[in-house]
């Protein structure tokens, strides 16, 4: 029996934080505490990411004064940072015109703007959503709209960077300083497909015609070049001939001078003596032929 006691471990008694009816509730209020604190943290402070603009709400009113980026502290739960976009961007917008000689022109063309920081607050207390969307789409179609009224469809074609700047200066007068917009590119212009073979069956009669406009003066030019020519070879034999008549030792001196040492062929000057006698070389003579 006492082999049998000496074995058995006396009971453990439990810990006392587990006897500790009061230990539970501490800890989850603990854990509330450090919630809170956080959440504190968290609602008193702010960041203002790069490229973005801060508007401070309290209690539905809004700062006069935008935040800069970076961080911060505010009111917490009644202070709300609303970011504001300050980076250009870059929108689609499509235009249904029509020319001065009433042709539906479609323009698709993309817009550049961005929010400048004078106007952050401005915008967010009159503007709902994007800004784009209420003040700039609609400014940009109602100038494209008046420029292309003006021109006709030919014209809209071939002058796209003209209706680009007239758009452009339509559109930042209506548009006015509150948003900056910095350019517009047109990239379709879409006309009837009638319309079109008419375009370009005009375009290549003025090719055809302008290139035999060509060929017509460059063969007028080659004519009158040729006359030109002629008539200096004409006055150059002309001039040449009437200083050897006036001056036949000049021609003979050139026959001595050439002379290859050979019996000479005189040739007698004409009847009237107003010439001068011409001396030519003879060729070799001829040698009989065999009998």
């Amino acid at each position: 029996m006492d082999r049998y006691r000496t074995n058995r471990r006396p009971f453990a008694a439990p810990p006392n934080n587990a006897m500790n009816p009061n230990f539970m509730p501490k800890l989850i209020g603990a854990g509330l505490l450090v919630f809170a604190l956080v959440l504190l943290g968290s609602s008193s402070s702010y960041m203002v990411d790069p490229g973005t603009r801060g508007i401070k709400v309290t209690l539905g009113k809004t700062a006069e004064q935008f935040l800069p980026e970076g961080f911060g502290f505010k009111a917490p739960f009644i202070t709300t940072i609303v970011p504001v976009n300050i980076r250009q961007k870059t929108m689609a917008v499509k235009a249904d015109c029509f020319s001065s000689d009433l042709q539906q022109v479609s323009l698709e063309v993309r817009v550049l703007y961005r929010v400048p920081e004078s106007s952050v607050v401005q915008i967010y207390k009159e503007f709902a959503g994007d800004p784009f969307d209420s003040l700039i789409a609609p400014r940009v179609q109602e100038a494209l709209k008046e420029v292309t009224a003006s021109q006709t469809a030919e014209q809209i074609v071939k002058n796209r960077e003209e209706i680009k700047q007239k758009a452009i200066t339509a559109a930042k007068l209506k548009i006015g300083t509150l948003l900056t917009l910095v350019d517009v590119v047109i990239r379709n212009i879409d006309l009837s497909p009638e319309l079109e073979r008419a375009i370009e069956a005009k375009m290549v009669a003025e090719q055809q015609a302008a290139q035999a406009r060509f060929t017509q003066v460059q063969t007028q030019t080659e004519a009158e070049t040729a006359i030109i020519r002629a008539s200096g070879e004409a006055k150059a034999i002309t001039v040449r001939g009437e200083a050897l008549k006036l001056n036949p030792a000049f021609l003979r001196l050139q026959i001595v001078e050439r002379w290859n040492g050979k019996s000479p062929l005189v040739v007698p000057a004409d009847a009237n003596n107003t010439g001068a006698a011409l001396l030519l070389p003879l060729g070799p003579a001829e040698k009989p032929a065999a009998p």
